[in-house]
């Protein structure tokens, strides 16, 4: 219940962090954090095929 109360109030103290950095800091920071996700993703993709 509280879950959609928090959201919000996270994704507002990253993006506005994020606007105090430059354009090709942010730019940086945002492909590792999709490549991690994607590495997470692929991991996991793997595990459920061979569990």
């Amino acid at each position: 219940m509280i879950l959609p109360l928090l959201v919000p109030l996270a994704l507002e103290a990253v993006l506005g962090a994020s606007a105090h950095l430059p354009l090709p800091v942010a730019l940086a920071a945002g492909a590792a954090i999709g490549l991690c996700v994607l590495a997470f993703t692929a991991r996991e993709r793997g595990r459920s095929r061979h569990a």
